[in-house]
C-alpha cells in the first residue's frame, strides 16, 4: 500500500464546487470525484491548525485538555507507528507552525521531513532592515509585527515559482517521481494556502476580476461592522483566488497519479483542518465566534483502491477518524494509538464497524460542540468558569507558559487523554468570547445556513444530556464539565 495525503489548511467547504459553488474555478477539486469519495458530513474536531494537526497523530481530541501546542512525550504518533512498523512516512510542508515552540514536536515523528519557509508572519527573512508597506491599508486588515514579517518574506516569493506552496507540491511530485515503483510509504503534502494573507499572483486573481493591488488580503479576526459589508465581495474574490491556485498545484499530483497508473494501488486522502469566515454571521476569521458551519463542516475526499473510487459517503466522520483509518490502510492494527476518539473510515465503508453516531468539536476554552450531522449544540461556558491545560510541554504558538500558570502546576493523572501518564495541570489563559454568545443549536436539515438559534424556542435537556454523555466517553476532565454547567 502506498498513500498520499494532500491537506491544504483553511479550506472552507462552501467555496468549493464540489459542495455547490460553481462560481469558484477549481476543476481539479472538481476531478476528485473520479476517483475518490466526496464525504458531505466530515467534521473538525479541534480548532485551529496545530490542536487540528495533534488529532491527526493521535486519533484523539486535543480541545478539551488542551490548548494550542506541540505534541506530547506521552502521544502516540500514528506517522511514528507507521514508520516503525516499515512504512516510510515523509512530510512536506510550508507550514511554518510547525517550527515554532507551539508545534516543534511533530514533524520529527516523520521518517523524513521537508520545509519551505516564508508564509504568513514566518519569523524568516530579518525584519529589522524595513519592509516595504502598502501605502494603504483596509481597516479590516491585520495590523503588526506579523505583516511586517510577511512583506519582508514576500521578498523572496516574487513569482508563483517561488511561493512555498507550490515550492511545497513541486517537492511532493519529486517524492511521487522516486517512488512511484516502490511500495510501503506515506507521504504527506501540506499547503499552508489558502490561509489568509490571501497573496495571490495576479494571474489567477483576473479570474476573479481583481485589481492589481490588494484589498482586504488578510482579514483580522473578529466582528464586521456594518460600513464594511459591502467590501466582503473583494475579500471572498481574493480567497477564491487563491484556491484556484491551490487547485492548480492539487491538478499536477492527479495527473501524475493518472500518468503513473496509481490509482490501482494508492490511496489518497484530501483534507483540511478547518474553514474560515468571511463575513457569515457578521465575522471575519475563526477562533472568537461560535462554531459555524463554515468553519466546522469540512470538504473530505477519499480514494481506497477497489472501496472508495468514487461516489458520495454521508457516514459522519472527524479528523480524529484519520489515524486509525492510516494505520488500517497499512495493515496496522489501530490499538496501536492506544483508546482513541477517532474510527477507521475504511472499517466503517466495509461495513465492519458501524459508523459514528455523533462527533464532538471546538476549540479549549472556548464553545465545545456536539453533532449527529443534523443538529448542532453548541455549549458555551458559564461567566467566570475557565478551565485547565494538560501537558508535559508547556508552549504556547510562539513563546513559554507564564510564569504565574507554571506556580499554580500540579501533577495529576488525566486518564486515557494521557495513556494514564501523569502530567502537569495548570490554569489556561482564556481569550474566549463564548459565554458572551451564549449556548447555540441549530437544526441543519431545516435551517442549512444556521440563522436561527433554537435554544431559547427548544428544551435543551436532551442536548444537555447527549453532550454529558459524549464528554464522558471522550475523558474530558472534571472542570469541563462545570465550565459548561452540565453535570
Amino acid at each position: 500500500m502506498r498513500t498520499i495525503m494532500v491537506m491544504f489548511d483553511t479550506l472552507t467547504r462552501k467555496y468549493l464546487p464540489n459542495y455547490g459553488n460553481e462560481e469558484i474555478y477549481a476543476p481539479n477539486f472538481k476531478r476528485l470525484q473520479e476517483n475518490c469519495m466526496k464525504f458531505n458530513n466530515f467534521y473538525s474536531g479541534s480548532l485551529p491548525c496545530m490542536p487540528a494537526r495533534r488529532e491527526l497523530h493521535t486519533g484523539k481530541y486535543n480541545f478539551l485538555h488542551r490548548g494550542w501546542g506541540p505534541l506530547e512525550p506521552f502521544d502516540r504518533s500514528s506517522f511514528e507507528i507507521l514508520s516503525k512498523n516499515g512504512i516510510y512516512t515523509h512530510l512536506i510542508t510550508d507550514h511554518s507552525h510547525y517550527w515554532e515552540d507551539g508545534g516543534a514536536t511533530y514533524h520529527n515523528r516523520y521518517s523524513s521531513w521537508e520545509g519551505f519557509r516564508g508564509q504568513e508572519g514566518d519569523r524568516y527573512v530579518a525584519r529589522d532592515a524595513g519592509a516595504k508597506l502598502p501605502e494603504y491599508s483596509h481597516p479590516l486588515n491585520k495590523q503588526g509585527i506579523s505583516v511586517v514579517q510577511h512583506y519582508r518574506n514576500r521578498t523572496r516569493q516574487q513569482t508563483q515559482e517561488q511561493m512555498s506552496s507550490v515550492r511545497t507540491f513541486e517537492a511532493g511530485l519529486e517524492f511521487l517521481g522516486e517512488h512511484k515503483d516502490l511500495d510501503n510509504w506515506f507521504v504527506q503534502i501540506e499547503a499552508f494556502d489558502p490561509h489568509e494573507p490571501f497573496y495571490v499572483p495576479q494571474k489567477f486573481r483576473q479570474m476573479y476580476g481583481l485589481p492589481e493591488e490588494e484589498t482586504l488580503f488578510w482579514p483580522r479576526y473578529g466582528a464586521l461592522p456594518e460600513e464594511y459589508k459591502n467590501d466582503m465581495e473583494l475579500c471572498r474574490k481574493e480567497y477564491s483566488a487563491l484556491i484556484s491556485m491551490c487547485d492548480e498545484s492539487l491538478g499536477k499530483v492527479l495527473d501524475f497519479m493518472d500518468e503513473n497508473d496509481m490509482w490501482k494501488d494508492t490511496a489518497l486522502i484530501v483534507n483540511t483542518d478547518h474553514g474560515f469566515l468571511l463575513g457569515e454571521h457578521e465575522y471575519l476569521g475563526k477562533n472568537f465566534p461560535p462554531c459555524y458551519d463554515e468553519l466546522v463542516h469540512l470538504p473530505f475526499f477519499l480514494h481506497i483502491p477497489k472501496l472508495a473510487e468514487g461516489g458520495e459517503c454521508d457516514a459522519l466522520c472527524s479528523t480524529v477518524d484519520i489515524a486509525p483509518t492510516l494505520l488500517d490502510l497499512f495493515g496496522c492494527e489501530t490499538s496501536l494509538l492506544g483508546e482513541t476518539d477517532g474510527k477507521s473510515i475504511k472499517a466503517v465503508l466495509e461495513k465492519t464497524e458501524n459508523a459514528k453516531e455523533h462527533v464532538l468539536f471546538g476549540m479549549h476554552g472556548s464553545f465545545t460542540c456536539w453533532t449527529d450531522g443534523r443538529h448542532v449544540y453548541m455549549k458555551a461556558e458559564e461567566e467566570g468558569k475557565t478551565t485547565c491545560e494538560y501537558t508535559m510541554m508547556p508552549t504556547n504558538i510562539r513563546g513559554f507558559f507564564s510564569e504565574e500558570q507554571l506556580r499554580k502546576a500540579e501533577i495529576v493523572n488525566p486518564g486515557r487523554y494521557s495513556n494514564d501518564i501523569p502530567v502537569m495541570k495548570m490554569p489556561s489563559v482564556s481569550m474566549s468570547l463564548a459565554c458572551k454568545f451564549g449556548d447555540q443549536l441549530f437544526d441543519l436539515e431545516k435551517d442549512p445556513d444556521q440563522e436561527s438559534n433554537l435554544v431559547h424556542s427548544v428544551d435543551c435537556t436532551s442536548f444537555n444530556e447527549k453532550l454529558c454523555e459524549a464528554l464522558q466517553e471522550a475523558g474530558a476532565p472534571e472542570e469541563e464539565f462545570e465550565r459548561l454547567g452540565i453535570k
